[in-house]
C-alpha cells in the first residue's frame, strides 16, 4: 500500500519537536546536541523536499489529524505554496544553524552553557512549519505563539542590556500582536461558530459588510505587525540588530514572512475580493518608501539590512493588492528569493563584523584586501537584493511589475512606479557599503581600525584570535575582536548564496510553480473542496479552469 507523501505533512512539525525534546535530555553534552539537532533539520529538509515534489503541480492535499473531519477536526494543509515555503524555511534555517554550531566552537563556547540554543531553535522550526501548513486559524496562532515564544529566548540569549531592552520591545509589540490576532479569532467564532478557513471561506461572506470589514481589517493588523508592514515596523530595526549574527539572520528570513504568509491566506481565501485592495496599495507604497530611506540614513550595516527587510516586505504587500494570478505568482516566487537573500546578507553581516571587529561603516574598510571571498559573498547577494538582471531579485520584480502594469489603473502605475525607484534607493544604499567597506582605503575611513589598517598594510591575516586592546576613550570602546573566518561559518554562508543564485538559473521551474500555487489561491474554490470534501478532491482541479 503506498503512502501519500503530503500524508505526512505533520512530520514537519512532529521532527522538529522530537529533536527538541532530545536535547533537551542531553543538555550538557553540545556535541551530541549538535549532531541531534543538524540531523532532525537534514530529515525534515528531506521530508519537505518529498512533500514538495508530490504537489507540484496538484490541488491542496489534506491531512485530518486524529481522523477528525472537518470542520470539527484539526487539518493540516499543503499546497505549492505551503510546500514551498516549508523547503525554503527549512534550507535557510540548515544553513544558519551550521553557521551557528561553527560560530560557537570557533568562540571557544563548544563546552559553555549554551545547551539552550539547540532545542529552542528547532522549537522555533517547528513553529514556523505549524503556522505554513495550518487549516484553521487557532492552529496558526498556535504556530505563531510556539515560533514567537523560541524567539524571545534567541533574542536575549546572552543576556546583555542591549539585547534585553530590545527584546522587552519585542515581546511587548508581539505580545500585544498575539492578544488582538486571540481577539479577531473570538470574534471570528462568535460571528460564525467555526475557526476552519475553508469553513470561513463561506461563512464570512455570509456576514454584514460592516461586520466583514472589522474583523477583515483586525486580522490585518495583526498579521501586519507580524510582516513589519508600515505603520507597524517601528519595532524591528531596534530588535533584530542587537541578537547575534545566526539569530539575526533566521529571524529576518523567516518570522515576517509568516505573517506575510498569513495575509495571503486571509487576502485570497477568507476574504477575498477587493475590499481594501487600495489599502493595501498605499500600505505597500509607505513600506516601500519608509523602509528605503531609512536603511540610506544607517551607518550600520544590520541596521541598514533590517530597513531594506521592511522596505522589500512591501513590494510583497504590493503583489497581494493586485490580487490577479500573475501578481500572485511574482510574490510566491519574491517571498522565496527575499526568504534566501535577506538571510545570506545576514550572515555575510555576520562575518564582517567577525572579520574586521564591527558593522560600523566608519569604521570598516580595505576588507577586499583582508579577505576577497568576503567581498564576493556580500556582492552576489547584494546585486540579487539590489534587482540587478538576470538575478532573482530582478525577475520577482519584473513579474510584479508586469502585473502592475497589467491591472491598469493609476494607483497601480505609481506602484510601478515608486517599485522601481526604490530598487534604485536599495542598490545604493547596498553599493555604498561596498565602496566603504571594501574598496576604499584604511586611511579613508572616518574613524580606522589599528588593526585593520595594520593588516592591511601588512598584506598579511592575523594570527591570533585574541581581543585586541581598545582605544581609550573612543566612541567604539567594547568592539569585538578582529579574527580569522572558521571554514563552516563561510562554507554555510556560500552554500546560502549558491542557492541565491540557484534561484535565478532555476527561475523557469520555479516560476511554473509559482503559477500554480497562484491557480490554487485565485480558486479558493479548490482549498474549500479539498478541506471540506476530501472524498470527492479532484487531483489538479482541471475542471475549474
Amino acid at each position: 500500500m503506498s503512502i501519500d507523501p503530503a500524508q505526512l505533512a505533520p512530520l514537519a512539525v512532529l521532527i522538529p519537536f522530537l529533536g527538541a525534546a532530545m536535547d533537551f535530555l542531553i543538555v550538557h553534552r553540545n556535541a551530541l546536541q549538535r549532531a541531534v539537532t543538524v540531523g532532525a533539520m537534514a530529515l525534515t529538509l528531506v521530508l519537505n523536499a518529498v512533500i514538495l515534489v508530490d504537489v507540484w503541480d496538484r490541488g491542496p492535499q489534506v491531512v485530518h489529524l486524529g481522523g477528525w473531519a472537518a470542520p470539527f477536526g484539526i487539518v493540516m494543509v499543503v499546497d505549492q505554496l505551503s510546500a514551498l515555503m516549508l523547503v525554503v524555511s527549512v534550507v535557510v534555517s540548515l544553513a544558519v544553524l551550521v553557521y551557528a554550531v561553527s560560530e560557537g566552537v570557533a568562540g571557544g563556547d563548544d563546552e559553555g552553557p549554551i545547551s539552550i540554543f539547540y532545542p529552542t531553535f528547532l522549537i522555533l522550526v517547528a513553529g514556523v512549519s505549524n503556522a505554513f501548513l495550518a487549516g484553521d486559524l487557532f492552529n496558526l496562532y498556535v504556530g505563531f505563539e510556539i515560533l514567537l515564544t523560541a524567539s524571545y529566548v534567541l533574542l536575549t540569549m546572552g543576556g546583555t542590556a542591549q539585547r534585553i531592552r530590545a527584546g522587552i520591545t519585542y515581546v511587548v509589540v508581539s505580545v500585544i500582536s498575539s492578544i488582538l490576532f486571540l481577539i479577531s479569532l473570538g470574534m471570528i467564532y462568535g460571528a460564525t461558530g467555526t475557526v476552519n478557513m475553508a469553513d470561513l471561506s463561506g461563512k464570512l461572506a455570509d456576514l454584514p459588510v460592516g461586520t466583514q470589514m472589522q474583523l477583515h481589517l483586525m486580522l490585518l493588523i495583526a498579521f501586519g505587525v507580524k510582516a513589519a508592514i508600515f505603520p507597524l515596523s517601528f519595532w524591528l530595526p531596534d530588535s533584530y540588530p542587537t541578537a547575534s549574527a545566526p539569530v539575526t539572520a533566521v529571524f529576518a528570513g523567516l518570522l515576517t514572512k509568516v505573517g506575510v504568509y498569513s495575509i495571503i491566506r486571509t487576502e485570497t481565501l477568507l476574504f477575498p475580493g477587493t475590499q481594501i485592495n487600495d489599502l493595501l496599495m498605499w500600505v505597500a507604497l509607505l513600506t516601500m518608501l519608509v523602509g528605503i530611506l531609512g536603511a540610506l540614513a544607517q551607518i550600520d550595516i544590520k541596521r541598514m539590512l533590517s530597513f531594506t527587510l521592511i522596505s522589500h516586505i512591501g513590494y510583497m504587500i504590493f503583489g497581494i493588492a493586485l490580487g490577479t494570478q500573475a501578481a500572485l505568482a511574482a510574490v510566491v516566487y519574491y517571498i522565496a528569493h527575499h526568504i534566501v537573500i535577506q538571510t545570506s546578507l545576514f550572515l555575510v553581516a555576520g562575518l564582517i563584523e567577525r572579520r574586521g571587529g564591527s558593522t560600523n561603516v566608519d569604521r570598516l574598510a580595505g576588507m577586499l584586501k583582508i579577505s576577497p571571498l568576503l567581498g564576493v559573498l556580500y556582492m552576489i547577494p547584494a546585486l540579487n537584493l539590489g534587482g540587478i538582471p538576470p538575478f532573482s531579485g530582478f525577475l520577482g520584480k519584473v513579474g510584479l511589475i508586469e502585473a502592475g502594469v497589467s491591472t491598469g489603473t493609476w494607483l497601480s502605475y505609481l506602484l510601478v512606479g515608486v517599485s522601481v525607484f526604490v530598487s534604485l534607493l536599495t542598490l545604493m544604499a547596498l553599493v555604498r557599503v561596498w565602496n566603504r567597506v571594501f574598496l576604499r582605503s584604511v586611511d579613508d575611513a572616518e574613524y580606522p581600525d589599528p588593526v585593520l589598517r595594520a593588516r592591511t598594510r601588512e598584506g598579511r591575516r592575523p594570527r591570533t584570535s585574541r581581543p585586541v586592546a581598545r582605544r581609550s576613550g573612543s566612541r567604539f570602546s567594547g568592539r569585538s575582536p578582529v579574527v580569522l573566518l572558521p571554514r563552516t561559518m563561510v562554507g554555510a554562508t556560500t552554500a546560502l548564496v549558491a542557492v541565491g543564485v540557484a534561484l535565478t538559473v532555476f527561475a523557469g521551474p520555479l516560476f511554473d510553480l509559482a503559477e500554480n500555487a497562484a491557480e490554487n489561491l485565485v480558486h479558493p474554490d479548490r482549498y474549500v473542496h479539498a478541506v471540506l470534501h476530501p472524498q470527492e478532491q479532484p487531483g489538479t482541479g482541471e475542471e475549474d479552469r
